[in-house]
């Protein structure tokens, strides 16, 4: 942000449009990569559907703010379409720019082992078995350079703070702690939907935006078995551990905005043949766009 607010000033403004910058890129770039590992299961029409219901996603405006949604996915969908396509030092790589942008990144990365061990290790590979050696060696190194994104963050944090891990420590100070139930949060808030809606919604301040992130939580929780199903155990284990990861802090504070770079969601949409369906769900995702965009830059705690 800092280099590329300079092409503006050297004001502190400057800055933040630097930022703007690098999101937008990164949005560009993010859907262009969800259309080509789109295109490994589906048609280049039912690809773009995907990219066109991502885009216009209710929490989408994140995309084009000062935030790492746009930047985390673009370096995700691209390290799922290199694993994907056997580049495995490629994926890495962007699979270490993933868990540098943001450490719950890290949580893609049994869904990437999966790849590889379906890939190179389950079934034998063509070729020599040289080829196969060395095909072996750089799945798993792709696989290690995934976690150095992480490991070198932690190494820049432990220069400024003294302690490794004190973005963990961070994230408890702010009033998260991962590690409970996933489900009780949702359980709870389905129940008083529907036994109390009207004094729930009216009386609580952030009922209205706990609903908002909390219902498109349970809509990804629900599609989480049709995706496994559709595209296999990759996709899915990549949607149920980083949907676990928030839900079980047992808040709803920003899950909306952790959904909107779950990309295989997008694609299981995308694949549905019926146009009405398709229509629907951009017409009705697109209107919730422009109420969550109206919520939030008005300052509402939508975030």
């Amino acid at each position: 942000m800092r280099h590329v607010g300079r092409a503006f000033g050297r004001a502190p403004s400057d800055v933040y449009l630097g930022g703007i910058v690098i999101s937008w890129v990164a949005f560009a770039v993010a859907m262009i990569g969800l259309y080509y590992v789109a295109r490994l299961d589906l048609s280049a029409r039912r690809a773009g559907r995907a990219v066109m219901l991502a885009a216009v996603f209710p929490f989408a405006f994140f995309y084009g703010a000062v935030y790492t949604e746009a930047t985390f996915l673009a370096a995700t969908v691209w390290t799922f379409y290199f694993f994907r396509t056997r580049r495995w030092l490629l994926g890495g790589l962007c699979g270490a720019v993933a868990t540098a942008t943001r450490v719950n990144g890290i949580m893609m990365w049994p869904a990437l082992a999966w790849i590889v061990w379906r890939e190179v290790w389950h079934k034998l590979p063509e070729g020599e078995p040289g080829q196969v050696r060395r095909e072996r060696i750089l799945s798993l190194i792709g696989l290690l350079l995934v976690g150095a994104g992480i490991g070198s963050y932690s190494v820049f944090v432990y220069q400024l703070s003294g302690h490794p891990f004190e973005w963990a420590a961070t994230v408890q100070r702010w009033g998260y702690y991962p590690g409970g139930s996933p489900y009780m949060a949702l359980v709870r808030l389905i129940q008083v939907l529907v036994t109390r809606p009207y004094s729930y919604l009216a009386a609580e301040t952030m009922a209205p935006y706990d609903t908002l992130n909390g219902l498109t939580a349970l809509v990804f929780v629900i599609a989480i078995p049709f995706v496994w199903y559709r595209f296999g155990a990759a996709y899915g284990l990549f949607l149920a551990a980083n949907l676990w990861l928030p839900l079980s802090s047992g808040q709803f504070e920003g899950v909306g905005r952790y959904c909107s770079v779950l990309f295989p969601f997008f694609i299981l949409i995308g694949s549905i043949r019926s146009r009405a369906f398709f229509t629907g769900a951009l017409l009705v995702s697109a209107m919730l766009y422009a109420f969550c965009l109206a919520l939030f830059t008005n300052i509402h705690p939508l975030f």
